[in-house]
């Protein structure tokens, strides 16, 4: 009789995902007062003044005055190191996020929406590339507004 694994293959498959993922880099900065006194600073800073450039060029924000009565959304810094296929470092990425967890449902917003893929999509994607031996090229976006 054959014994059955503990794991099944799927959980495999995540694991392996995980443990190959390149967005994860432990070295990252996690605060802006890291990414301004680490040995990239000069790299993350000129990533931030790129994100700021870019918010800028895309009229992707207007400053108002604080209606009475609202509260407004803080936000902060997300840095992340990009690496080409080899894993050499590519270039350092910083994205200005707004806290949207200071929110309360009901109160504050109605609605939210996350433009994401799912995995399935993607493995569909990869199924149908393999199938029909397409060709499948990656793109990076540098910087998307979704709205």
């Amino acid at each position: 009789r054959e014994k059955k694994p503990t794991i099944s293959n799927d959980y495999m498959v995540y694991l392996h995902e995980l443990e190959t993922d390149s967005s994860i880099n432990e070295n990252d900065p996690v605060s802006f007062s890291q990414a301004v006194s680490c040995d990239n600073s000069k790299k993350w800073l000129n990533a931030m003044k790129e994100e700021l450039k870019s918010k800028e060029q895309n009229d992707v924000w207007d400053l108002v005055k604080l209606p009475e009565g609202c509260k407004r959304v803080g936000c902060k810094w997300v840095f992340k190191t990009k690496r080409d296929s080899d894993g050499n470092l590519e270039r350092c990425k910083a994205r200005l996020v707004a806290k949207g967890f200071t929110k309360k449902d009901g109160i504050d917003y109605k609605e939210t929406f996350s433009p994401v893929s799912r995995k399935n999509s993607f493995r569909i994607i990869m199924a149908l590339v393999a199938h029909y031996d397409l060709e499948l090229h990656q793109m990076d976006v540098k910087t998307a507004f979704l709205n």
